[in-house]
Protein backbone atom coordinates (compact mmCIF):
# COMPACT_ATOMS: atom_id res chain seq x y z
CA UNK A 1 0.00 0.00 0.00
CA UNK A 2 1.30 3.87 -0.55
CA UNK A 3 -0.27 4.10 3.05
CA UNK A 4 -0.35 1.14 4.98
CA UNK A 5 -2.84 2.84 7.70
CA UNK A 6 -5.49 4.35 5.34
CA UNK A 7 -4.95 0.85 2.80
CA UNK A 8 -4.62 3.26 0.17
CA UNK A 9 -3.05 2.57 -3.35
CA UNK A 10 -1.94 4.62 -5.61
CA UNK A 11 -1.98 3.01 -9.27
CA UNK A 12 -0.27 4.25 -12.69
CA UNK A 13 -3.16 5.94 -15.37
CA UNK A 14 -0.52 4.34 -17.76
CA UNK A 15 1.03 1.30 -19.71
CA UNK A 16 3.72 1.66 -22.51
CA UNK A 17 6.37 -1.07 -23.19
CA UNK A 18 9.30 1.21 -23.20
CA UNK A 19 8.09 2.81 -19.92
CA UNK A 20 7.34 -0.60 -18.13
CA UNK A 21 10.78 -1.32 -18.82
CA UNK A 22 12.55 1.43 -16.72
CA UNK A 23 10.08 3.74 -15.06
CA UNK A 24 7.61 1.71 -14.08
CA UNK A 25 9.81 -0.47 -12.05
CA UNK A 26 11.26 2.89 -10.25
CA UNK A 27 8.23 4.14 -9.25
CA UNK A 28 7.52 0.55 -7.68
CA UNK A 29 10.68 0.21 -6.14
CA UNK A 30 10.46 3.68 -4.19
CA UNK A 31 7.16 2.56 -2.82
CA UNK A 32 5.13 5.17 -5.60
CA UNK A 33 2.70 3.22 -7.01
CA UNK A 34 1.43 -0.57 -6.44
CA UNK A 35 -0.83 -1.69 -9.27
CA UNK A 36 -1.13 -0.59 -13.09
CA UNK A 37 -4.20 0.11 -15.61
CA UNK A 38 -4.94 0.28 -19.24
CA UNK A 39 -7.70 1.28 -21.33
CA UNK A 40 -8.27 1.45 -25.43
CA UNK A 41 -7.14 5.20 -24.87
CA UNK A 42 -4.19 4.09 -23.47
CA UNK A 43 -3.19 2.03 -25.70
CA UNK A 44 -4.30 3.88 -28.76
CA UNK A 45 -1.76 6.93 -27.29
CA UNK A 46 1.03 3.80 -26.73
CA UNK A 47 0.57 2.18 -29.90
CA UNK A 48 0.35 4.75 -32.45
CA UNK A 49 3.05 7.35 -30.99
CA UNK A 50 6.09 4.20 -29.60
CA UNK A 51 8.28 2.65 -31.43
CA UNK A 52 8.33 -0.16 -28.95
CA UNK A 53 5.67 -2.19 -30.47
CA UNK A 54 7.01 -2.15 -34.37
CA UNK A 55 9.18 -5.15 -33.73
CA UNK A 56 6.24 -7.37 -32.62
CA UNK A 57 3.32 -5.86 -35.33
CA UNK A 58 5.99 -7.07 -37.65
CA UNK A 59 6.40 -10.78 -36.71
CA UNK A 60 2.51 -10.81 -35.88
CA UNK A 61 1.62 -11.79 -39.99
CA UNK A 62 -2.06 -11.68 -41.29
CA UNK A 63 -3.95 -11.97 -38.34
CA UNK A 64 -6.68 -9.85 -38.01
CA UNK A 65 -6.57 -5.92 -36.50
CA UNK A 66 -7.88 -7.39 -33.61
CA UNK A 67 -6.11 -10.15 -33.14
CA UNK A 68 -3.15 -7.68 -33.33
CA UNK A 69 -4.35 -5.24 -30.99
CA UNK A 70 -4.90 -8.28 -28.84
CA UNK A 71 -1.31 -9.63 -28.73
CA UNK A 72 0.27 -6.62 -28.23
CA UNK A 73 -1.85 -5.75 -25.19
CA UNK A 74 -1.69 -9.17 -23.79
CA UNK A 75 1.83 -8.62 -23.84
CA UNK A 76 1.84 -5.07 -22.02
CA UNK A 77 -0.18 -6.97 -19.82
CA UNK A 78 1.65 -9.80 -18.76
CA UNK A 79 5.04 -7.80 -18.47
CA UNK A 80 2.94 -5.51 -16.41
CA UNK A 81 1.84 -8.43 -13.77
CA UNK A 82 5.09 -9.72 -13.89
CA UNK A 83 6.94 -6.86 -12.87
CA UNK A 84 4.05 -6.35 -10.06
CA UNK A 85 3.92 -10.25 -8.90
CA UNK A 86 5.94 -9.45 -6.12
CA UNK A 87 3.38 -7.00 -4.79
CA UNK A 88 0.71 -9.23 -5.38
CA UNK A 89 2.27 -12.55 -3.36
CA UNK A 90 2.73 -10.30 -0.83
CA UNK A 91 -0.73 -8.81 0.15
CA UNK A 92 0.21 -5.44 -1.85
CA UNK A 93 -2.11 -5.06 -4.33
CA UNK A 94 -0.27 -5.23 -7.73
CA UNK A 95 -2.63 -5.29 -10.36
CA UNK A 96 -3.05 -4.63 -14.04
CA UNK A 97 -6.27 -3.63 -15.84
CA UNK A 98 -7.13 -4.80 -18.95
CA UNK A 99 -10.65 -3.69 -20.84
CA UNK A 100 -13.13 -5.90 -22.72
CA UNK A 101 -13.61 -4.75 -25.70
CA UNK A 102 -15.78 -1.56 -25.59
CA UNK A 103 -18.06 -2.45 -28.70
CA UNK A 104 -19.36 -5.39 -26.35
CA UNK A 105 -20.70 -2.70 -23.65
CA UNK A 106 -24.54 -3.89 -24.17
CA UNK A 107 -23.77 -7.70 -24.89
CA UNK A 108 -23.39 -9.48 -21.71
CA UNK A 109 -22.86 -13.07 -23.19
CA UNK A 110 -20.15 -11.11 -25.42
CA UNK A 111 -18.24 -9.38 -22.33
CA UNK A 112 -18.48 -12.58 -20.18
CA UNK A 113 -16.96 -15.03 -23.43
CA UNK A 114 -13.82 -12.18 -24.05
CA UNK A 115 -13.17 -11.48 -20.19
CA UNK A 116 -13.09 -15.39 -19.62
CA UNK A 117 -10.71 -15.88 -22.86
CA UNK A 118 -8.33 -12.42 -22.01
CA UNK A 119 -7.77 -13.93 -18.31
CA UNK A 120 -7.34 -17.31 -19.24
CA UNK A 121 -4.53 -15.69 -22.57
CA UNK A 122 -2.88 -13.47 -20.34
CA UNK A 123 -2.36 -16.22 -17.44
CA UNK A 124 -1.98 -13.82 -14.51
CA UNK A 125 -3.73 -14.31 -11.29
CA UNK A 126 -2.74 -10.41 -9.99
CA UNK A 127 -5.12 -9.26 -13.93
CA UNK A 128 -8.34 -7.18 -13.31
CA UNK A 129 -10.80 -7.60 -16.37
CA UNK A 130 -12.08 -3.79 -17.03
CA UNK A 131 -15.76 -4.03 -17.49
CA UNK A 132 -17.73 -0.84 -18.31
CA UNK A 133 -21.04 -0.58 -16.02
CA UNK A 134 -24.11 -1.04 -18.31
CA UNK A 135 -26.87 -3.26 -17.70
CA UNK A 136 -24.90 -5.61 -20.07
CA UNK A 137 -21.64 -5.01 -17.83
CA UNK A 138 -23.57 -6.15 -14.56
CA UNK A 139 -24.65 -9.49 -15.79
CA UNK A 140 -21.16 -9.83 -16.92
CA UNK A 141 -19.54 -8.64 -13.37
CA UNK A 142 -21.36 -11.16 -11.95
CA UNK A 143 -20.48 -13.92 -13.74
CA UNK A 144 -16.72 -13.13 -13.89
CA UNK A 145 -16.60 -12.78 -10.26
CA UNK A 146 -18.39 -15.74 -9.96
CA UNK A 147 -15.31 -17.65 -11.27
CA UNK A 148 -12.99 -16.11 -9.51
CA UNK A 149 -11.67 -13.54 -11.75
CA UNK A 150 -11.12 -10.31 -10.42
CA UNK A 151 -12.94 -7.25 -12.12
CA UNK A 152 -12.30 -3.46 -12.54
CA UNK A 153 -15.70 -1.93 -13.05
CA UNK A 154 -15.18 1.28 -15.06
CA UNK A 155 -16.99 4.44 -16.37
CA UNK A 156 -19.01 4.81 -13.08
CA UNK A 157 -20.46 8.60 -12.89
CA UNK A 158 -23.77 7.64 -10.45
CA UNK A 159 -24.64 6.07 -7.24
CA UNK A 160 -26.93 3.69 -8.78
CA UNK A 161 -24.30 2.50 -11.47
CA UNK A 162 -21.84 1.51 -8.44
CA UNK A 163 -24.59 0.08 -6.17
CA UNK A 164 -25.40 -2.03 -9.01
CA UNK A 165 -21.91 -2.90 -9.94
CA UNK A 166 -21.19 -3.88 -5.86
CA UNK A 167 -24.73 -6.10 -5.84
CA UNK A 168 -23.15 -7.81 -8.90
CA UNK A 169 -19.82 -8.61 -7.09
CA UNK A 170 -21.73 -10.04 -3.90
CA UNK A 171 -23.52 -12.35 -6.09
CA UNK A 172 -20.66 -13.11 -7.76
CA UNK A 173 -18.86 -13.84 -4.84
CA UNK A 174 -21.87 -16.12 -3.35
CA UNK A 175 -21.96 -18.29 -6.71
CA UNK A 176 -17.19 -18.37 -6.29
CA UNK A 177 -17.60 -19.21 -2.71
CA UNK A 178 -14.20 -17.50 -1.70
CA UNK A 179 -12.65 -13.75 -1.80
CA UNK A 180 -12.11 -11.85 -5.57
CA UNK A 181 -10.98 -8.59 -5.50
CA UNK A 182 -12.81 -5.75 -7.23
CA UNK A 183 -12.73 -2.34 -7.71
CA UNK A 184 -15.74 0.03 -8.16
CA UNK A 185 -14.03 3.19 -10.85
CA UNK A 186 -15.60 6.54 -10.07
CA UNK A 187 -14.76 9.00 -12.95
CA UNK A 188 -13.98 12.54 -11.08
CA UNK A 189 -12.88 15.11 -12.92
CA UNK A 190 -14.47 15.20 -16.27
CA UNK A 191 -17.49 16.43 -14.02
CA UNK A 192 -15.43 19.44 -13.17
CA UNK A 193 -14.67 19.86 -16.39
CA UNK A 194 -18.18 19.60 -17.40
CA UNK A 195 -19.55 22.10 -15.11
CA UNK A 196 -16.79 24.42 -13.70
CA UNK A 197 -17.45 27.46 -16.22
CA UNK A 198 -21.17 27.24 -15.81
CA UNK A 199 -20.75 27.41 -11.72
CA UNK A 200 -18.24 30.01 -12.02
CA UNK A 201 -20.84 32.07 -13.41
CA UNK A 202 -23.39 31.66 -11.20
CA UNK A 203 -21.26 32.42 -8.38
CA UNK A 204 -20.93 28.65 -7.21
CA UNK A 205 -17.67 27.31 -6.36
CA UNK A 206 -15.92 24.91 -8.44
CA UNK A 207 -13.93 22.01 -8.59
CA UNK A 208 -15.60 20.25 -6.04
CA UNK A 209 -18.61 18.38 -7.85
CA UNK A 210 -16.77 15.79 -9.14
CA UNK A 211 -15.53 15.25 -5.58
CA UNK A 212 -18.52 15.23 -3.88
CA UNK A 213 -20.02 13.03 -6.41
CA UNK A 214 -17.38 10.70 -5.64
CA UNK A 215 -17.32 11.07 -2.37
CA UNK A 216 -21.11 10.54 -1.77
CA UNK A 217 -20.30 7.39 -4.20
CA UNK A 218 -17.29 5.96 -1.84
CA UNK A 219 -19.63 6.13 1.18
CA UNK A 220 -22.44 4.06 -0.14
CA UNK A 221 -19.65 1.75 -1.68
CA UNK A 222 -18.09 1.46 1.93
CA UNK A 223 -21.45 0.61 3.63
CA UNK A 224 -22.64 -2.13 1.69
CA UNK A 225 -19.49 -3.81 2.58
CA UNK A 226 -18.70 -5.74 0.06
CA UNK A 227 -15.70 -8.49 0.91
CA UNK A 228 -12.88 -7.60 -1.29
CA UNK A 229 -14.65 -4.71 -3.38
CA UNK A 230 -13.12 -0.73 -3.18
CA UNK A 231 -13.46 2.36 -4.68
CA UNK A 232 -11.20 3.24 -7.19
CA UNK A 233 -11.19 7.04 -7.84
CA UNK A 234 -10.21 7.26 -11.67
CA UNK A 235 -9.70 10.21 -14.11
CA UNK A 236 -8.02 12.50 -11.53
CA UNK A 237 -5.43 14.60 -13.70
CA UNK A 238 -6.15 18.56 -13.30
CA UNK A 239 -6.83 20.17 -16.93
CA UNK A 240 -4.76 22.98 -16.26
CA UNK A 241 -2.70 25.05 -13.82
CA UNK A 242 -5.44 26.54 -12.22
CA UNK A 243 -5.31 23.73 -9.81
CA UNK A 244 -2.50 21.93 -8.19
CA UNK A 245 -2.02 18.88 -9.99
CA UNK A 246 -2.23 16.45 -7.49
CA UNK A 247 -5.08 18.24 -6.46
CA UNK A 248 -7.67 15.14 -6.68
CA UNK A 249 -5.56 12.47 -5.48
CA UNK A 250 -5.09 14.59 -2.30
CA UNK A 251 -8.92 15.84 -2.13
CA UNK A 252 -10.13 11.67 -2.35
CA UNK A 253 -8.05 10.51 -0.05
CA UNK A 254 -9.82 7.69 1.82
CA UNK A 255 -9.34 4.25 4.17
CA UNK A 256 -9.95 1.39 1.68
CA UNK A 257 -9.57 2.68 -1.57
CA UNK A 258 -7.16 3.48 -4.80
CA UNK A 259 -6.31 6.04 -7.03
CA UNK A 260 -5.51 5.69 -10.22
CA UNK A 261 -4.17 8.71 -11.66
CA UNK A 262 -1.16 10.13 -14.84
CA UNK A 263 2.23 9.31 -13.62
CA UNK A 264 3.12 12.96 -13.34
CA UNK A 265 0.09 13.48 -11.24
CA UNK A 266 1.30 10.73 -8.84
CA UNK A 267 4.76 12.42 -8.84
CA UNK A 268 3.36 15.23 -7.40
CA UNK A 269 1.10 14.17 -4.64
CA UNK A 270 4.23 11.94 -3.41
CA UNK A 271 5.78 15.17 -3.40
CA UNK A 272 3.70 17.85 -2.41
CA UNK A 273 0.41 15.86 -1.45
CA UNK A 274 -1.24 15.77 2.12
CA UNK A 275 -0.88 12.44 3.25
CA UNK A 276 -4.29 11.94 5.56
CA UNK A 277 -7.96 11.11 5.05
CA UNK A 278 -10.30 13.08 3.21
CA UNK A 279 -13.07 11.49 3.00
CA UNK A 280 -15.90 11.19 4.27
CA UNK A 281 -17.41 14.28 3.65
CA UNK A 282 -20.41 15.05 5.65
CA UNK A 283 -23.69 14.23 3.75
CA UNK A 284 -25.06 17.95 4.34
CA UNK A 285 -22.18 19.85 2.57
CA UNK A 286 -22.84 17.44 -0.24
CA UNK A 287 -26.11 18.11 0.00
CA UNK A 288 -25.56 22.14 0.10
CA UNK A 289 -23.11 21.99 -2.87
CA UNK A 290 -25.46 20.12 -5.22
CA UNK A 291 -28.53 22.40 -4.10
CA UNK A 292 -26.78 25.28 -5.21
CA UNK A 293 -26.33 23.67 -8.88
CA UNK A 294 -29.46 23.04 -9.65
CA UNK A 295 -30.65 26.44 -8.48
CA UNK A 296 -29.11 27.34 -11.22
CA UNK A 297 -31.13 25.59 -13.56
CA UNK A 298 -28.80 22.27 -13.97
CA UNK A 299 -30.20 18.73 -14.11
CA UNK A 300 -26.68 17.47 -12.72
CA UNK A 301 -28.03 13.67 -13.28
CA UNK A 302 -28.68 14.40 -17.20
CA UNK A 303 -25.24 15.75 -16.62
CA UNK A 304 -24.24 12.55 -15.51
CA UNK A 305 -26.25 10.34 -18.18
CA UNK A 306 -24.16 12.30 -20.87
CA UNK A 307 -20.73 11.36 -19.24
CA UNK A 308 -21.42 7.60 -18.92
CA UNK A 309 -22.13 8.23 -22.63
CA UNK A 310 -19.20 10.08 -23.92
CA UNK A 311 -16.90 7.93 -21.85
CA UNK A 312 -18.33 5.14 -23.67
CA UNK A 313 -18.10 6.77 -27.17
CA UNK A 314 -14.36 7.95 -26.29
CA UNK A 315 -13.61 4.53 -25.78
CA UNK A 316 -15.05 2.60 -28.51
CA UNK A 317 -13.24 5.58 -30.43
CA UNK A 318 -10.24 4.83 -29.39
CA UNK A 319 -10.60 1.22 -29.82
CA UNK A 320 -11.55 2.01 -33.73
CA UNK A 321 -8.25 4.24 -34.30
CA UNK A 322 -6.50 1.41 -33.23
CA UNK A 323 -7.62 -1.20 -35.07
CA UNK A 324 -8.01 0.95 -38.59
CA UNK A 325 -4.18 1.59 -37.80
CA UNK A 326 -3.41 -2.17 -37.45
Amino acid sequence: MYLKDLKFSLWADFIERDYLDREFKELIESGIVNGTTSNPAIFKNAILTSSAYKEQLSQLGSISPKEKYEALAIYDIQKAADILEPLHQNGDDGYVSIEVDPYLCDDADATIEEGKRLYSQINRKNVMIKVPATEAGYVAMRELVGSGIPVNATLIFKKEQAISCADAFREGLAQYGAKVDTVISVFVSRIDRALDEELSKGGVDIALSGIYNSADIYSEVESMGVEGCRTLFASTGVKDDSLPPHYYVEKLLAYNSVNTAPVDTIKAFHQNGVKQSALPIPTHTIKEHFEKVRSLGIDFDSLLDKQIADGLKSFKDAFKDILESL
